[in-house]
């Protein structure tokens, strides 16, 4: 972590000395000078960063470093933020203000000069080397053990068993790699073991080996073990298998090979490195070899096997977690004695379906007394048992953590700001972290490219799990398993990362540092005027709380009060770049807030706002999130927003009444990527669209004719654009819409309105992947326009898009339309899809689709459709799927319907008793 905030800080003196100059002329030169001392510092900072586990010296030196250049950052911070408030930084103050800062820069590189001192008196680098064994030993020591010996007391995932069994005994000409990827302690090993000690991998294999790998691996170790393991060398070779070189020694291993049906199981794989050192030792050999691997990240898995698909096994249920616990904690006894039910369930539920934490917890309270009072000592403690009290789950996890580079740490601290158990949503993690200034630039690629890359890393290492995905695959919400959520907190609490709020006094005043440069806020409102004494170093503040329930005079009283508390945070938190308030109860925002001129995000979804915001919002110059979206009362934004020239996403949505905004000058706005949704207005031609060259995404309400068709003449500039929404006024019509060929990387399209003529194929956007059209009268022979557009993977026929009796989707159209959905079209009654129709299809979705009469014959044999939704269909609709078309659907994993079911069963009472895959 001191890699990172060293790298931060130098990369901010450079741009201070090249966009505040002005600021800067008189210090520029000591400026330099500490600038170049932390680049000196980065030499090396990255590789104690690493050592500092084990070693108190160097993590204190460390600690040192981190501290020093949070420090820098404050110094200049202050600085920059008074000289950008005042309006009189004259000859007068400027002299003050440029000596004082001098002053502190110069006791700054004093401090660095102690600092690289110390390192040397300590001996750090000296007695830094070979630290952390201990912990690595100890991980060998626990995994080390026989393959052949399996634990007793396991859970047997059949349905995980079954599939790597199917994969380990395929026939395949060619050596495959069969991957089980996981987060630490999810049980990749036990149920590894499980498959190799398998009868039917026995039989199926002529020889075997099982290789432990780690981090720390040898090449030569491993080569030696698995020909141990599989006896590729005769008796006289064996002893002399030391004396053998390297490449000799993989080049015996790959002969015996090649005339074996093997399996190799390489036990905890962390790098690509491991295999590309190991591939050439494992030739095809006979039909269906195998090499099986354990990994924590699913890049490795991918990277041993493009076409293979990495198995993730699933964590445990609540049922199976507690059958787990009750076979470690009573020694084979398959249930709870009545007294300790609740307190067991509760600490199991603690433990998230992680098999390790509840064998570890189980393990724990077998060798404690069976006494509520006991029990209750370990729950009120269950964290500190199941994260620091046990070191076999404390070094599991830590080691996934510690195997992060420096940006990817920040970010993975960062969920730990986020309450147990909520799915977060990616846009806003990701604009959260851009805010913070985490991820350093990578040529080209945007700010928020390199935080997607970032969160899929986290997702690919097993840090984060997939909440929710979109229509089309992207993922929409993440969430942390509650264990690494604790080793999140702990380790941004040992960093001074981050501080969580719960209310506590006793917390408060004995547990919280004051140097924390982020804190979220779980509690009442009341309870955060403590904030101010955080001030100086606080960076990022974060409201989690929610309190809905309460009548309407409380809810007035309770709002003033919440207001006057945030104002402690506009008058004293100058250097803030993160406010997220969402759902916090205020109606209006003081001219204060205007004097955050640090700040990159501004979170005001789902507030109270009645009043129109403040002018003073103008100052936010750096701003690069103001989302509004959901303030129910908000009327209208102050023309100001064109004064935020670093604003990258303004985000005004809410249903029904967004407030009024085509009034906004928005010709400043080049570095907007994100507008979901704007009114139209004057602002279309009087530049401000033309000048949003980085936009991405992008959605207008209220259009005339004329104004879409400056919309769709601007386009040409808008090289980035990728999502495109137009939504026309009542009565309009749209133009010819041409001119959308040119827009490469649009990839959603978006009409509300009725359409006077469709674009020919060749005239959408080439890489269109998804259309939606609403209210657009579509004429009869459209379709078989959509029909041949080459990459539209998701079609939706939304209220009064086509408005004929009959639909004619021909043979081979739509190639590789994967998602249907028909809303609302209640004129039509026959819809024939003709064969070799949608040949990819998984999802179809019919949706008040009134007078149809029922799915076509085409698709009853479309083996690829994974998902149908019936949504407020006709009774006699349903009747007929459930009764005459039901067989022929059986293919269908996932039939949904939300039809009244007492309707049909009125009909056919029989039927819907026997049909569990309807739901």
């Amino acid at each position: 972590m001191a890699e990172l905030a060293v790298s931060l800080v130098v990369e901010k003196l450079t741009n201070l000395l090249a966009q505040q100059a002005s600021y800067m002329d008189g210090v520029s030169r000591k400026i330099v000078q500490l600038r170049n001392e932390l680049r000196w510092m980065q030499s090396f900072i990255k590789d104690a960063d690493m050592k500092q586990e084990d070693n108190d010296l160097m993590q204190q030196w460390v600690n040192d470093v981190r501290d020093v250049a949070y420090e820098t950052e404050e110094v200049i911070e202050t600085y920059v933020s008074k000289a950008a408030a005042r309006s009189t930084f004259d000859l007068v103050t400027k002299p003050f203000y440029l000596y004082k800062v001098g002053k502190e820069i110069e006791s700054i590189r004093m401090r660095i000069r102690e600092i690289s001192g110390r390192r040397n008196a300590y001996g750090v680098e000296r007695n830094s080397r070979g630290e952390g064994r201990g912990v690595n030993e100890r991980l060998r020591w626990w995994r080390q053990l026989s393959p052949h010996v399996e634990e007793d007391d396991i859970i047997e995932l059949v349905e995980d068993t079954k599939a790597l069994l199917t994969q380990l005994t395929s026939m395949e000409s060619r050596r495959r790699v069969v991957s089980v990827v996981g987060m630490g302690g999810l049980g990749k090993t036990t149920l590894a073991k499980r498959l190799y000690n398998h009868n039917d991998v026995k039989n199926h294999f002529d020889c075997r080996a099982w290789i432990y790998v780690s981090k720390e691996f040898s090449r030569r170790d491993i080569l030696q073990g698995i020909v141990t393991d599989v006896n590729a060398l005769n008796r006289v070779e064996m002893e002399v298998l030391e004396k053998l070189k390297e490449e000799d020694l993989l080049k015996k291993l790959h002969e015996f090979l090649e005339e074996q049906r093997y399996l190799v199981v390489l036990d905890d794989v962390w790098s690509m490195e491991v295999w590309d050192c190991l591939e050439k030792a494992f030739p095809s050999g006979k039909i269906g070899s195998k090499v099986m691997l354990t990994t924590r990240n699913k890049e490795v898995a991918l990277h041993a096997d493009g076409e293979g698909i990495p198995h993730e096994p699933r964590i445990l249920t609540e049922n199976e977690s507690l059958q787990l616990f009750c076979k470690k904690a009573f020694h084979g006894i398959n249930s709870l004695p009545r007294e300790l039910n609740k307190l067991g369930k509760d600490m199991v539920m603690r433990c998230g379906g992680l098999p390790l934490a509840v064998v570890v917890l189980g393990g724990l309270l077998s060798r404690k007394s069976k006494s509520t009072e006991e029990w209750h000592r370990v729950f009120r403690n269950i964290t500190w048992h199941l994260t620091k009290g046990q070191d076999r789950i404390a070094a599991i996890l830590s080691l996934s953590y510690n195997d992060l580079p420096s940006h990817l740490k920040s970010c993975f601290l960062y969920l730990g700001l986020f309450p147990e158990d909520v799915s977060v949503q990616t846009k806003k993690l990701i604009h959260l972290w851009v805010a913070e200034g985490f991820l350093l630039q990578e040529g080209e690629e945007t700010a928020e490219g390199v935080a997607e890359k970032c969160l899929n890393e986290l997702i690919d290492r097993c840090m984060i799990q997939v909440g929710r995905l979109s229509s089309l695959g992207r993922v929409k919400t993440v969430r942390i398993h509650d264990l690494l959520r604790d080793l999140a907190i702990s380790q941004g609490r040992e960093e001074i990362f981050l501080e969580i709020h719960h209310g506590n006094k006793a917390e408060r005043s004995e547990t919280i540092s004051t140097k924390s440069r982020r804190h979220a806020i779980h509690s009442r409102y009341d309870r955060y005027v403590f904030l101010k004494k955080f001030a100086p170093h606080l960076r990022s503040l974060l409201f989690f709380n929610r309190e809905y329930n309460v009548d309407v005079e409380r809810k007035r009283m309770k709002i003033g009060f919440i207001e006057k508390k945030l104002n402690v945070i506009y008058k004293n938190f100058k250097l803030l770049r993160v406010l997220d308030m969402e759902g916090v109860r205020v109606v209006s925002l003081p001219d204060t807030i205007g004097s955050l001129i640090q700040l990159r995000y501004l979170g005001l979804q789902k507030t109270n706002l009645e009043e129109e915001l403040p002018l003073s919002m103008g100052n936010l110059q750096n701003l690069q999130t103001l989302d509004l979206r959901y303030s129910c009362f908000l009327k209208r934004i102050p023309n100001v927003i064109w004064k935020m020239v670093h604003l990258r996403h303004l985000l005004l949505y809410t249903p029904f009444d967004s407030p009024e905004s085509g009034h906004l000058r928005m010709d400043t706005l080049c570095n907007l990527q994100s507008l979901p949704y704007i009114e139209a207005g004057n602002w279309i031609n009087n530049g401000g669209l033309a000048n949003m060259t980085s936009l991405r995404q992008l959605g207008i309400d209220g259009l005339s004719r004329e104004q879409v068709t400056s919309v769709i003449s601007t386009m040409e500039r808008l090289q980035d654009i990728q999502s495109l929404s137009l939504l026309l006024t009542e009565q309009e019509m749209f133009p010819i819409l041409t001119g959308l060929s040119y827009c490469e990387h649009l990839q959603k399209l978006c009409f509300y309105g009725r359409i006077e003529k469709l674009p020919d194929p060749q005239e959408f956007p080439p890489n269109l992947i998804k259309l939606t059209l609403y209210n657009s009268e579509l004429q009869r022979d459209s379709i078989t326009k959509l029909e041949r557009l080459p990459n539209l993977e998701m079609l939706v026929l939304g209220d009064g898009s086509y408005n004929w009796r009959e639909m004619v989707f021909t043979s081979e159209s739509f190639p590789k339309l994967e998602i249907l959905k028909l809303h609302l079209l209640k004129e039509l009654g026959d819809w024939i899809v003709e064969e070799k129709a949608m040949p990819k299809l998984k999802h179809l979705v019919i949706n008040r689709c009134e007078k149809l009469k029922q799915i076509p014959d085409g698709l009853k044999l479309a083996t690829t459709l994974k998902e149908l939704e019936i949504v407020g269909m006709p009774v006699e609709f349903e009747y007929r799927l459930r009764t005459k078309d039901f067989f022929e659907f059986k293919h269908t994993p996932s039939i949904k319907s939300t039809t009244d079911m007492l309707a049909i069963g009125n009909l056919i009472p029989q039927v819907y008793i026997f049909l569990p895959t309807f739901y």
